[in-house]
């Protein structure tokens, strides 16, 4: 787990995307952070784990640390999408149910990113953001009393 704030994070992200001239960098970027993600434990590449609504296959779970913060552990068999699968992690893993769903991933718009994905992509996008939310909102009402 890294120690950097989600507001941290995002801007990291926003000067690395800002910092590439086109889109094919900006894709060879998403592609590197794909490969950087961490491994996807095979006990966990189940049915119930896949994001529905993606036109390649990507799994996404989510647990619960001590802390109360979600870990999250994604993967997919396309480069792109393990790239953009990528980008949601890095922002939103560590993070407490209440600042994933109190910062919606509007910034992917402003960063170019939505703008630039096939309808394909772009639907499979807002499914693993979706299902990100449904965890954080999972885990939020555990938290309540």
């Amino acid at each position: 787990m890294n120690s950097f704030s989600f507001q941290e994070k995002k801007a990291q992200l926003a000067e690395q995307f800002s910092e590439l001239p086109t889109w094919e960098q900006k894709y060879q970027l998403m592609i590197q952070l794909g490969k950087n993600l961490s491994a996807y434990p095979e006990t966990l590449r189940q049915e119930a784990f896949k994001i529905k609504g993606c036109q390649s296959q990507v799994w996404l779970h989510a647990g619960r640390a001590d802390d109360g913060s979600i870990r999250l552990h994604a993967d997919s068999d396309a480069i792109i999408v393990k790239g953009i699968i990528a980008i949601l992690v890095f922002l939103y893993d560590g993070e407490k149910p209440k600042t994933i769903l109190s910062n919606s991933p509007e910034f992917l718009k402003d960063w170019g990113i939505t703008s630039h994905l096939s309808m394909g992509r772009s639907n499979g996008l807002t499914s693993m953001i979706k299902q990100i939310q449904l965890y954080a909102l999972a885990f939020a009402k555990m938290d309540e009393p």
